[in-house]
This record gives C-alpha cells, structure tokens and sequence, in this order.
C-alpha cells in the first residue's frame, strides 16, 4: 500500500525522523486553520500518489493563512496525472541550503534490501540513476545486520555527504530503518533530505510503500491509511470479504479457483472476444481453493454489481475443492443471492474439469438453475461466455 506524503511524514515522526510540523486539510478553510496554528510562511502540498506534484502547480507557498486557503482552493480538485486532489498538506516552509537523498527498498532482483543514497537530491532519482549512475550510491543491507550507526556511517561516507552533516545523516538513516522494519515497508524514502542554513537535517518530502502481506500486524495503520477515493467501490466490497478481485474494463465477468487457471481464462476469453464483437474480460476473480455458498454467492454478488458486464463465465478445475461441491456452491449461491432480492439474471457459462467433475455437471443439470450453461472445454466456455456478452451489449444498445 502506497502512502500519501503527510501519512510517511506521521510514521516518520513516530520514530524520530525529523520533519516539519504540518496538518492535512481537505477544504480552503481548515488550510487556513492549519496556517493560523503554524503562525508562519506555509507549503501548501497536493497529496496524490504520484510524482510531479510541483509542476502541476499542486506545491505552493503562502505568505499569510488567507493566502493559504487561496492556494489550498487553487489546489483542491486538481487533476495531477489522473489523480484528483481530495486533500492538501499545509506544512511550515523551511529555507533549504542544500538536497540530499536515502531511501531503504526491497531489492527483488537480487533478494535483500537495499540502502540508496545521494547528494542530488531533489530531483526523479530515476534520471539520476539514468543520466549519473556514480552519483547514487547504492550499498545492499544484511537484513539480520540491519542498520545500525556503523552500517549507517557507511552508507553516508559511500554518498559523500559533507562532513558537517555526516552524523546527523547517520542517526536520520537509523530512524529511518526503523520505520522500514517496524512498519513492514518495501520502501522508505526521503526526496529531498533537507539541509537548512543553520545546519539541520529535515525530511522535506517522503514517499513509504507497506507490505500488504503484513497488514494483519498493523490492522490499526492499514485501516487508516486506506485510500478510499482511489479504490473501486467494488475492489473495496471483495476486500471486505476476503476475495482476490481486480476490477478490468470488459464485459465478461470471470470466476475462477487459482491464480494462474484465472489469469489462463482472461487470455482466452479476450481471444474469444475478439471474434464476438471485441467482448473482454470485465474482472480477475480468484476464490482460491473454497467454493462454499457464501464464497460463490459473494463473488457473483460483486460480478454482478458490476453494469458493464453482460454475462459471466465460471471456470473450475477440481483439485483439493472437487468440482462437485463447486456445484453445490453455485446452485446454494444461486439460492442465497434470491433470498437476499438479486437474482441471477445474466448468462453463466460453466466449465467444471478434474476431481468429481462429472458429478458436478449432473447437480448443476439437475438444478436447472434459469440461465446457467455447461460447456465442457475452456476454449468453447470462452467463446460461449464472449457471444453471449456480445448479444447482451447489442441487446442493450438496441
């Protein structure tokens, strides 16, 4: 999970990492509250997730708290990059004497963590890294070792920072591994580390990535910190109830048991799309090895809700689940979603293949459940499900 610049800058502080005081506002007028508080020249800060706040025009600076809800109202709403400003940081100024950068990440490459470390800070570290590779030192971290002021110390020296500031850029890097492994992160950065004239070290802007893996040991900072405006209610709904789903753009909604069985059914089906009307896979739905009542009820539910998708296609390979009681599951979802007033109303396609499929088919036959098709290979489900979305986007225009 990608953090907004204030929620890094709160676990920072937690652990000592030094930065400005600040509050998040989401109208003009609690910017300019938060500017009365600070009593000072202020940033007024864009919070998205994403790069290149400051030539959108999402940083500004004001003189005055009525200056700040002026910037704060200018801001507010913004498009930046296909991200619409809900919130700003209001945030005191500091004079900056000169920009470093450090950051600790997750190294998948070469499977350890990775300390980076810079005296160009302030700038997209990938055009440093592109443009002057030498300037960006890079030192991999024992992961038992971790950071420690010895470890730290180096890291400083192998950037080069001055010698004035190359003891307080150390503690800031111990405190910042902190956050790194007390926080669960993949990444912590600080772009720019500030040096101000009177020789202080601030983190001036920072960007932290959290482990979702680890969610259920800060359930408190992952509930908090969720970005609710940028997550589709639907994905949020499947969250909520434990299903693996990523919303797409097509028509045809996909049920499936295994990562890798769902992500083979999105190929075929917008292969078979492309013979039926330019039909495209409306969803990724994995519901892993379980497929009681209340897991199919709850993943059709969420299909369903879904207006563009036209029909949907179930496709299960038996294997710890036997394909029999998927059947039970789809003829009880089938029953438990009329209880609750949403009946099935589009077309199911089903393919059932491996453990007790053969049994599973006679349930599903016997049930005659209203709508619901059985096709026995992946390839003729595929284009079934694709014709009959393409028929039922026609039927609609028409």
């Amino acid at each position: 999970m990608d953090l907004n610049e204030y929620q890094a800058k709160e676990l920072f502080a937690a652990h000592g990492v030094p930065v400005l005081p600040g509050a998040v506002a989401e109208t003009p007028e609690q910017a300019r509250a938060v500017a009365e508080r600070l009593g000072t020249t202020v940033v007024v800060k864009a919070q998205v997730k994403t790069g290149g706040r400051g030539k959108a025009g999402g940083v500004k600076l004001a003189a005055d708290p009525a200056e700040a809800q002026q910037k704060a109202a200018g801001i507010l709403g913004m498009d930046i990059k296909g991200h619409t400003v809900h919130r700003v940081l209001v945030t005191e100024a500091s004079d900056i004497g000169e920009e470093y950068y450090v950051s600790f990440l997750l190294d998948r490459s070469s499977r350890t963590f990775l300390a980076m470390a810079s005296r160009e800070g302030g700038m997209e570290i990938e055009e440093v890294a592109a443009t002057r590779p030498e300037a960006l030192a890079k030192i991999p971290v024992d992961p038992l070792d971790g950071v420690d002021a010895a470890a730290a110390a180096r890291i400083v020296a192998a950037a080069g920072f001055p010698a004035e500031v190359a003891d307080a850029a150390a503690d800031l890097l111990v405190h910042l591994w902190e956050v790194f492994v007390a926080e669960d992160a993949t990444l912590v950065e600080v772009n720019p580390l500030v040096r101000t004239p009177d020789e202080r070290l601030l983190a001036l802007d920072g960007k932290v990535t959290l482990d979702d893996n680890a969610s259920f040991r800060h359930p408190e900072v992952f509930a908090a910190y969720a970005d609710i405006e940028a997550t589709d209610p639907l994905e949020r709904l499947a969250q909520e109830r434990d299903l693996n789903y990523v919303k797409l753009d097509g028509e045809v909604g996909i049920i499936g048991n295994g990562a890798g069985l769902v992500m083979s059914t999105l190929d075929v089906v917008a292969g078979a799309g492309e013979r039926h009307g330019g039909a495209r896979p409306a969803n990724f739905l994995d519901i892993g090895g379980g497929a009681s009542a209340e897991v199919m009820a709850n993943g059709l539910e969420i299909i369903l809700s879904d207006p563009a998708v036209r029909s949907v296609f179930v496709n299960v390979f038996g294997g710890i689940t036997a394909c029999d009681e998927v059947a039970n599951g789809i003829v009880q979802a089938f029953r438990l979603l009329d209880s609750r007033g949403e009946a099935v109303t589009l077309p199911l396609v089903v393919r059932l293949d491996g453990n007790n499929a053969e049994e599973g088919r006679r349930i599903l036959a016997d049930a005659g459940l209203a709508g619901v098709e059985q096709v026995d290979t992946m390839d003729g489900a595929a284009d079934r499900a694709a014709e009959l979305a393409a028929a039922g986007a026609s039927g609609q225009g028409a």
